[in-house]
Formats: structure tokens, C-alpha cells, sequence
């Protein structure tokens, strides 16, 4: 019994790792491989059994695990979006909640046949989305800085609302007399948000202050952290039922914006934590499935699943970004994207387990029909997504623009050598007369400190995709490469090597970015070589060439590499102790040395 319970979740771990390594390299949404991995191990083979291995504690672990995925999302939602797209989120959180539920519960009770209480239960169930499909969604995709926080405002705080619209159905299917019930349910209502928002916000400054005062150390941040959402959600929940997650969500939106203390370290945690949680909870949900909840693959299970994505969706989009000044595609375009995920999982078998003991027809077909939308939509929406994105070219999925720190003479000829290429550059230093000479050569440019606190938020970075750190100072480019660290991926990352000591031993790996142009090829001796005469220039490859480290020594050295554009616009950076290879028509950007 006990090799059995280390062999499931063995197997659920393995299993989580594979479908994400899988997504991330043929590109397609990490639940899809999730979903099919956990039927494929449950109600098909039969080599998991979620309620065997947890028992009675399967759900109060899924209630537990919803609430930190939704802190974590809390924690990326800054007020200074919300100014400039709080119409239309505040819109599709009301009034497209109340359009999609509608229109589910309606489709359920007409199309499916199911009574009418069990239909708005599910209705109320299938409005969430969630930024556990959203998000990787908008990883792949990268569309428009405005579509894509609407759509990141939208899935994270639509997750506790649909949770609350659900439970208030749930209490009015209990008391099932009309008047009785309404009494019930706005008083439940304003408990949920009163509590909610209290028993939240009342944790995240409790954190902060606890933090502020160092009366946490700092390798207890974390654990602090996941303790304090853990109890702010229990707490919550113990008051009154389903504000937990309500509970969680307002704590992170209040410690992502407080300027107390730094986030960034219970962020990447926190994010860490969701990786691993988040494909745990989708094997174990999608295995509890029967071999006879797949049989609401029917026609009419189709048709249903036809009107929530092509009538309910996107009605509730265009009625909430009525008069908007939201370009049309990009109305198109969140019209075309809302999978459901484990939100809606997860409230589904809560649901279910609680009505199990009430005598009701159609409560069975509360789980299968969710997890039949869940499949669907991100199937549908997964595959679809980026070509809608691509055709109505509001994507950015493989984004070749560069974010320079440092704007000194070189750095600009490099600029406009890499904009004369169709890549976009924007430069950002603190000197002003070397921003003003930059703005003068027709490039985008800020004076401001690269590793200013909100520097992030205050620059556009639409179509910037990679990050090159060229100042004279050693340290504020490795600092600068860390504070960049959470919105690009290390292998975009750049930095100048350093001008004393060795190489690898200036910093560990993954504290710095990639070591640019060669070794010894730090800021001093670039500046020295183009204050001697050097040129940046651009040549056209008439064969295919190959490019190792340059030698600093090497006498007759007459250019150093900079960068390779490819035929299709893709930008390399050339860096240290790596080998690339340059086809024909590649451009190769250089410093040409005077001879």
C-alpha cells in the first residue's frame, strides 16, 4: 500500500513535469498535456486514484492550493494598469459575468436538458477563466501591453467573483424558496466581501509590518508568506464560506502595491510554488474523472460548448468594451480568448461532493460538463489564439527588439545600426546629455536609472524582447540584468564582461546575463577601440561564415562582431566562449577598427 501511494505521486510529478516540458517546446498551452495525461493515468488505465491517495483531504488540499495560485496572481496586478483599463475590466467582471452566466445556465437547461437550478449552478461555475491558462497563453503570444492586461486583470479577478456567483447559487438551491433566498444571498454577498476584503487586507500589512520591522529574517520571508495566505484564507473561509479565495487575491493585489517592502523574492516563490502546484492539481482533478463523465462529448455536449465560445463570450466582450476606444481586433481578439481552468475544476467537485447528499436530478453532470468546457475551450482557444493574434497582428510572439542600458556614443551607433535593421531599441541612461544625443539621432530614449524601483512600469516594452546591459559600470549591469529577470527569460539577457578578474569568477551564472562580443572585450577596451577611430557598420554575408571569440591580442584584428540579423529579422547577440553561425544574407553588425 505504501510503494503504491510513493508510486502516485511519483507518477503525478513526473507526469506534471513532462506535459509542461512538452508545451514549452512544441509552444501550445501546458494544460492540454495536463488534462490528457491525467485521464490517460485515471479513468483510462486506471493507475491513479486521486480519492484513494488523499482521501478526505483531496479537496480541502485543492481549496488550499486555488488560493495561493490566486495570491500569486495578485501579486503581478499593479494599480497603474488599472488606471488605464479599469472601465472595461471592471465591465467584463460585472456585466459579462451576469451576460456568460446567463446565456451557460441557459444553453445547459435548453441544449443538455438539465433542470434549471443545476444549469445556473453551472453557469455560475463556467464564467471563471483563470490565470493558470490566461497566463501562459500571453507567454506564447505576447500581444498588445493593453489586450494583455485587460485579459491578466480579467482571468485573475474573475476567479474568486465566478467562486462567489457560485456559492450564492448554491445557498438559494438549498433554501429554494424564492423571497427566503434573496435575503439570503445579497446577505452572503456583502459577508464575502466584507470579510474577504478585511481578513486580506488586514494580512498584507500585518505582513509588511512584520517584514518592515525585521522581526522576520529574511530566509523566513517565504514561509512567512505561504503561512499568512494559508491562514488569511482559512480564517476567512471559517467566517464565512467561499471568501477565502476573495481573502487571498486581495492580499497580493495589496502587497504588489505597497512601497514598503520589496516583493520580488515572495513573487518568485511564490511563482515557483505555482509551477509545481498547478500541474498537480489538473492531473489529480482531470483523474478523478469516470470512463462514463467522457460520454458528454455528444452532439448536444458540442453545441453547447459552440455557444459559450461563439455567442457568450463574445457578446459579453463587445457589450463591456462598448464605447471603450478599444481598436476593434483587439476587441476580436479578447472575444477569442477565454479557456477555462482550474478554478472552475476546482469549484466543480466542491460543488459536487456538497450536493452529493441532497436528492436532486443532474448534480452528476455538474464535473463532466466542466471538464468538457475546460477541454474544449483550451483546445480550442490554445490552438487558435496565436493565429488570431497573427492575423489581426496584434502579436508579438517572437519579440527581436532590444532595451540598451547606457547611451554612450557607441551604444547609439549600435542603436541606429540595429534601427536602420527594422529592430526596435529603446536606450535608457542617466546622463542627459547622452539621452538628448540619442533622442537627436532619431531613437527612443529615457533618462532615468536602469535598476530604478519602477522602471519596469514606466517604460513600454512592447516588442522589446531582449535586454543588453553596455554601461561602465560592471555592477549596475549584473544589477540591472537581475531587476529585468522577471520579464525576460536568461538566455535574452546580455551584459559587457567585466573589467577586472576572471570572467567566471566576476559572478555566479545566475546573477549575471551572457557575456558579450568575446572575452576581454569589456567597456574600457570597446570605448578605447572606437575612440581610436572604430566604426559600427553593417555587412551583408555572401557565404556562410562562422564566428568564435575574437582575439583581443590578435594583432591583425580589424573588427569585433557585434550582432547577427538573420534573413527573417531574427536579432543574435554574439557572446563569449559560443560559436554561431552566420548564412548567407545574414547581416553582421560590427565594430570596424582603424588600421
Amino acid at each position: 500500500m505504501s510503494y503504491h501511494i510513493l508510486f502516485s505521486f511519483g507518477l503525478i510529478l513526473l507526469l506534471g513535469y513532462a506535459a509542461q516540458w512538452l508545451a514549452w517546446r512544441i509552444k501550445v498551452p501546458s494544460i492540454l498535456f495536463l488534462l490528457l495525461f491525467g485521464i490517460l493515468a485515471g479513468p483510462v488505465f486506471g493507475f491513479l486514484h486521486p480519492d484513494e491517495l488523499f482521501g478526505d483531504l483531496l479537496m480541502p488540499f485543492v481549496s488550499v492550493s486555488v488560493a495561493i495560485i490566486l495570491f500569486e496572481g495578485g501579486l503581478t496586478l499593479k494599480i497603474s494598469e488599472f488606471r488605464k483599463i479599469g472601465r472595461v475590466v471592471s465591465l467584463l467582471i460585472s456585466v459579462g459575468v451576469i451576460i456568460t452566466w446567463l446565456i451557460t445556465a441557459a444553453a445547459a437547461h435548453f441544449v443538455l436538458g438539465i433542470n434549471i437550478q443545476i444549469a445556473l449552478l453551472i453557469g455560475a461555475v463556467l464564467t471563471v477563466t483563470g490565470p493558470t491558462v490566461i497566463s501562459p497563453l500571453l507567454r506564447n503570444i505576447r500581444p498588445r501591453k493593453s489586450v494583455s492586461n485587460i485579459l491578466k486583470w480579467e482571468s485573475i479577478l474573475i476567479d474568486p467573483i465566478g467562486a462567489i456567483l457560485a456559492i450564492l447559487v448554491f445557498e438559494a438551491i438549498l433554501i429554494r424558496e424564492l423571497q427566503p433566498a434573496a435575503m439570503e444571498v445579497v446577505l452572503s454577498l456583502l459577508k464575502i466581501l466584507g470579510i474577504g476584503v478585511l481578513v486580506g487586507g488586514s494580512f498584507a500589512m500585518l505582513l509588511t509590518f512584520l517584514i518592515r520591522k525585521y522581526w522576520i529574517p529574511d530566509f523566513l520571508h517565504e514561509a512567512a508568506t505561504l503561512s499568512a495566505v494559508v491562514t488569511a484564507f482559512l480564517i476567512s473561509d471559517y467566517f464565512q464560506q467561499e471568501s477565502g479565495l476573495l481573502a487571498a487575491t486581495i492580499m497580493g493585489i495589496v502587497l504588489a502595491n505597497q512601497r514598503v517592502i520589496p516583493v520580488k523574492n515572495i513573487k518568485d516563490f511564490k511563482e515557483n510554488l505555482a509551477v509545481l502546484i498547478i500541474p498537480i492539481l489538473f492531473i489529480l482533478l482531470s483523474a478523478r474523472l469516470s470512463p462514463a463523465d467522457m460520454e458528454m462529448a455528444t452532439l448536444s455536449g458540442l453545441v453547447f460548448l459552440g455557444l459559450i465560445i461563439l455567442v457568450s463570450r463574445p457578446l459579453s466582450v463587445f457589450i463591456s468594451t462598448w464605447g471603450s476606444g478599444l481598436p476593434l481586433k483587439e476587441k476580436v481578439f479578447l472575444a477569442a480568448v477565454a479557456p477555462r481552468g482550474i478554478v472552475a475544476a476546482a469549484i466543480s467537485a466542491v460543488f459536487a461532493l456538497k450536493l452529493e447528499s441532497i436528492e436532486m436530478t443532474d448534480i452528476e453532470y455538474l464535473v463532466p460538463i466542466t471538464f468538457l468546457v475546460i477541454i474544449g475551450t483550451v483546445t480550442i482557444y490554445g490552438l487558435s489564439a496565436p493565429f488570431t493574434a497573427r492575423s489581426l497582428k496584434i502579436s508579438q510572439s517572437n519579440p527581436q527588439g532590444v532595451l540598451i542600458a547606457g547611451a554612450q556614443e557607441w551604444a547609439i551607433k549600435v542603436a541606429r545600426e540595429l534601427k536602420n535593421h527594422n529592430v526596435k531599441v529603446i536606450l535608457i541612461d542617466t546622463n542627459e546629455r547622452n539621452v538628448q544625443r540619442a533622442k537627436q539621432s532619431g531613437l527612443e530614449a529615457y533618462q532615468d536609472s536602469i535598476i530604478a524601483e519602477d522602471i519596469i512600469d514606466r517604460i513600454e516594452l512592447e516588442g522589446i524582447g531582449k535586454f543588453i546591459a553596455l554601461t561602465s559600470n560592471d555592477e549596475v549591469n549584473s544589477l540591472a540584468v537581475l531587476h529585468f529577470s522577471e520579464i525576460f527569460d536568461v538566455e535574452n539577457m546580455y551584459q559587457l564582461a567585466p573589467t577586472t578578474g576572471e570572467v567566471d569568477k566576476y559572478s555566479p551564472r545566475h546573477l549575471r546575463g551572457r557575456f558579450l562580443f568575446g572575452k576581454g572585450f569589456n567597456y574600457p577596451v570597446i570605448q578605447n577601440k572606437y575612440s581610436g577611430g572604430g566604426r559600427v557598420t553593417s555587412t551583408q554575408l555572401t557565404s556562410k561564415e562562422v564566428f568564435d571569440d575574437p582575439v583581443l591580442e590578435d594583432k591583425d584584428l580589424d573588427e569585433i562582431p557585434l550582432f547577427l540579423i538573420d534573413p527573417s529579422g531574427k536579432l543574435t547577440p554574439l557572446t563569449t566562449g559560443e560559436r554561431f553561425t552566420g548564412e548567407k544574407k545574414t547581416m553582421l553588425i560590427s565594430l570596424t577598427l582603424h588600421q
